[in-house]
């Protein structure tokens, strides 16, 4: 049987599979449906460039942006489609996000390039529990009656003992991809406070934790290939896995050569508790330079913590904050501090007024007086998603009332907030080594580190794009810096 995963890339409260990362779910399958056939790895890019364009890829003029619409693509897919008798469409974003260099797709795309398609069709990935590109909207609603199978196929794996053959086989997706990826290592499922009223991965997953020699071994056999750049994601906190320092001892020892391993999610309230400066200092030492602790804070304002049962306390996001910074504020070799915390914030949440943004902008002032850094602050509209408490309890209620406030609230923390803080963070005059190219805007040339939520940087001329420089700070935009190569 000729099988065909289409990868149209997810993104989740735990997990990103949106390029340069390459998720969990096309890896998996890719490793169980080689029992049924022969497996062919494409992209929604391949399939936008085939149906749009031709198969003809689109130049970009100094007048132009780079489309990364079709900016990700493995090879012509005219002969795979003819050949395809069983099409899997990997699709679903439950946080959405702005992408530098690639576009998730959605099923109002996706639908009308596959359905005279000849082939049986089945739906997974975060779509079936709802999938939604914009922050600020309820999930996206569209007739899905093309496909054979709407399927939890991605989440059927059962324990992560009998998962690892699949992880395992499925590391070979890795030599149908011309560009690079950083490879998203799946760490444990669910979350083990699970409350949030947002979230929607208590809703797919009990919590549990994958074995540290499994996802060794995993990593082991993709730096076997060749991959070098690494994220221990796909957990809602990795302070509280099976082993965190001695999975990254060992990961360290066997793969020395590295070049990038990072986390992801990080619960404030497991950095304050008993073993959290240990494991603090453990990220600092073995992982590398550039990482952020993204931290799920989503409102400093008591009331809508309480109403929508978040997992940390505003006092006890401070106090982490400061553990960070405390021993990861040096600077690596790229240029980037060691290791920093980032935030999220989400308006639209039950309970949110006027007062909210106050709690908000005097949490984040206080951390800029004491002279700590946040290396981001990821701001978005609330997704309401099916089955969560959001949708049950409030729906969207507060995120329409609010709504006309968002773009002021948002530019605010911006302006006093992310603009100096990143002028402290990359002052003028600082050097960033390893900045690779990926996008043109005019005559402006984009690109950013390798890493868990880089730092983007604008190059003022074009230079070759995929390829790694060293760039001089020129100066500070609200969320990016602009640069020259050095």
């Amino acid at each position: 049987m000729h099988i065909t995963l289409l990868d149209c890339y997810t993104d989740e409260p735990a997990g990103l599979g949106v390029p340069p990362y390459l998720g969990t779910y096309p890896r998996y399958l890719y490793g169980l449906l080689q029992s049924q056939g022969d497996v062919r790895y494409i992209t929604i890019d391949d399939l936008r460039l085939h149906f749009h364009y031709h198969g003809k890829v689109p130049v970009t003029t100094v007048k132009d942006t780079t489309d990364i619409r079709v900016y990700n693509l493995t090879r012509p897919i005219k002969k795979i489609l003819e050949d395809t008798e069983l099409l899997v469409v990997i699709l679903g974003v439950h946080v959405p996000g702005k992408y530098l260099s690639a576009l998730p797709g959605t099923l109002r795309e996706v639908v009308p390039m596959i359905k005279d398609l000849k082939c049986k069709k089945i739906l997974t990935g975060p779509a079936i529990f709802g999938t939604q590109l914009e922050g600020g909207k309820s999930y996206e609603k569209t007739d899905v009656s093309c496909f054979d199978e709407v399927k939890q196929f991605g989440f059927e794996f059962g324990p992560f003992d009998k998962l690892q053959e699949y992880a395992l086989k499925g590391v070979s997706i890795i030599k149908e991809i011309p560009d690079y990826r950083i490879i998203e290592i799946e760490t444990g499922r669910g979350c083990n406070i699970g409350h949030c009223s947002f979230c929607t991965e208590p809703i797919k997953n009990k919590f549990l934790n994958r074995k540290t020699d499994e996802i060794v071994e995993e990593v082991k056999a993709y730096y076997a290939l060749g991959c070098v750049y690494f994220r221990l994601g796909k957990q809602s906190d990795f302070y509280s896995i099976e082993d965190p320092i001695g999975l990254l001892k060992k990961i360290r020892a066997s793969c020395p050569d590295i070049k990038v391993l990072h986390i992801d999610n990080v619960n404030p309230v497991f950095v304050v508790a008993k073993n959290g400066v240990e494991i603090t200092k453990a990220i600092v030492q073995y992982c590398t330079e550039g990482n952020i602790a993204a931290f799920g804070v989503e409102s400093f304002d008591p009331v809508v913590v309480k109403e929508n049962m978040l997992n940390c306390q505003p006092h006890v996001a401070m106090k982490a904050i400061g553990i960070i910074n405390t021993y990861g504020a040096e600077r690596g070799p790229n240029g980037m501090p060691k290791f920093l915390p980032g935030i999220n914030i989400i308006f639209g949440l039950g309970g949110e007024t006027k007062k909210t943004h106050e709690y908000n902008m005097n949490a984040l002032k206080e951390i800029y007086d004491k002279g700590l850094m946040l290396r981001r602050i990821n701001i978005r509209q609330a997704s309401i998603l099916p089955n969560t408490l959001l949708a049950s309890k409030f729906g969207s209620k507060f995120l329409h009332k609010n709504k006309k406030y968002y773009w002021k609230w948002r530019n605010e923390i911006r302006q006093k907030i992310d603009f100096p803080m990143l002028e402290r963070i990359t002052p003028k005059g600082h050097i960033l080594k390893d900045v690779f190219t990926e996008i043109y805007d005019g005559k402006t040339t984009f690109g950013r580190q390798v890493g868990t939520y880089p730092l983007v940087v604008g190059i003022e001329k074009r230079v070759p794009l995929r390829k790694f420089y060293t760039v001089k700070i020129t100066k500070q935009m609200l969320r990016s810096v602009t640069g020259e190569v050095v």
